[in-house]
């Protein structure tokens, strides 16, 4: 594979690097490439040799994440980092991640030859930013950072074969350093931290938008288990004055927390609420017996970090209140806590300024979480560009259209170079 400068063999390489990557790491219909995995660094390796191939220097940190850049690049001064994550859910789809790092390559390509003209630039190909393997968002920015809780690094995976810091190690990251919070990369180092990523709902595509700036990043407050405990019973012997069902409990708590996020909503104040998971056990239940246990997640999201800890107030309020109502009892695993960030103002502006008189950027707030929340959080001056992409994210059918893709990666460069 070599450079293209041409606008047709730049779309010919970022659909051949696209393509070679979902096929790498397809399961079934998705791609499934797992944070500090198999997939994960399937992708990151093939991102590696066509690095090589395109004459891209490359290097891996000790948190196991991917670093290109180009190798006539020498000047002392803080650089830029244009970045995304490598790894999907299960089954996902391909362009979650993996677009905004094909971004950055291209970017560097668009750079040779001119690359004094703009900042310092280097490409960094995240591992971990899913949820859905460990339980926790982020881990490779978060880790780079030394910003890792140490606990974290004892998290099991989904399904129980191992612990996160057993896969890290597996990797090549540098466990001992991420467990003492030891900050693998200087900041003082970087001068801003760019991402492009797909949007993850349906507001560009119903509204015609074909790229967008982000403004902020949404933070959360999650349970990725609770239990409510209460009493199994006959379904035909237990009269409803003295069940202790534990689905009916579950079932009151949400319906009152769906009147609490109306009530916000009314107010102006900016959340989300979810419960992906709820079940009782597959071991046990039947249609003649009265739930004893109901297992379930409870996750609300917003840009606000009062908002999020006020309606967390609200559940566990409610929690208390049915407890003595219906006899039963709700046990928290630990409280995850994920800090929503503000992108910041003067890179949005020089955004829309690269973007030209003619074109107008929309700007809207992000409702999943990316690890440009982390370097804002830790200081450094981050902005986020969006592509329309159709029928959502976190499934097999994302459908992002190169010709967006582009016009987002010419308005990133442009930007760079202004």
């Amino acid at each position: 594979m070599t450079a293209c400068n041409t606008l047709t063999d730049t779309s010919a390489l970022a659909h051949a690097l696209l393509s070679e990557i979902r096929e790498a790491t397809r399961d079934g219909l998705g791609v499934t490439r797992e944070s500090y995995g198999e997939g994960e660094t399937a992708a990151l390796r093939i991102l590696e040799d066509r690095a090589e191939d395109l004459g891209l220097s490359h290097e891996w940190d000790r948190a196991g994440n991917l670093w290109l850049s180009l190798p006539e690049e020498n000047r002392a001064e803080p650089f830029v980092v244009v970045g995304s994550h490598a790894d999907s859910v299960p089954q996902g789809g391909n362009f979650d991640g993996l677009a905004g790092i094909v971004a950055g390559m291209l970017m560097l390509l668009q750079l040779r030859g001119r690359h004094e003209q703009a900042p310092p630039l280097r490409v960094l190909a995240l591992r971990g930013e899913e949820s859905a393997w460990y339980g926790k968002a982020y881990l490779g920015s978060l880790s780079l950072l030394g910003k890792l809780p140490a606990a974290t690094l004892k998290r099991p995976h989904r399904d129980g074969v191992g612990i996160l810091s057993e896969a890290m190690s597996r990797c090549g990251a540098d466990v001992d350093a991420i467990e003492r919070a030891e900050p693998l990369l200087d900041l003082a180092n970087v001068s801003a931290y760019l991402e492009l990523h797909i949007e993850q709902g349906p507001v560009m595509v119903n509204r015609g938008w074909p790229v967008a700036l982000v403004t902020g990043i949404r933070g959360n407050v999650r349970h990725n288990l609770i239990r409510c405990i209460g009493e199994t019973g006959h379904s035909g012997a237990v009269p409803r004055w003295l069940r202790k069902d534990a689905l009916l409990a579950v079932a009151e708590l949400l319906s009152r927390m769906d009147e609490h996020w109306r009530v916000l909503l009314q107010m102006g104040m900016d959340m989300v609420m979810t419960t992906g998971i709820c079940s009782t056990s597959a071991q046990s239940h039947a249609v003649s017996v009265i739930p004893g246990e109901v297992a379930f997640s409870f996750e609300v999201r917003s840009q606000d970090t009062q908002t999020l800890e006020r309606f967390y107030t609200l559940m566990r309020e409610e929690c208390q209140a049915i407890e003595r109502a219906r006899g039963v009892r709700f046990e928290f695993d630990e409280r995850l806590f994920t800090e929503p960030a503000t992108m910041d103002a003067d890179w949005l502006n020089r955004l829309e300024a690269a973007a030209g008189q003619d074109t107008k950027l929309e700007r809207m707030a992000s409702g999943a979480g990316h690890d440009a929340a982390v370097f804002a959080n830790a200081g450094v001056p981050s902005a986020m560009v969006f592509i329309r992409n159709e029928n959502g994210s976190h499934n097999p059918h994302e459908a992002m259209d190169i010709d967006d893709f582009l016009a987002g990666v010419d308005l990133l460069t442009r930007a760079l170079i202004a």
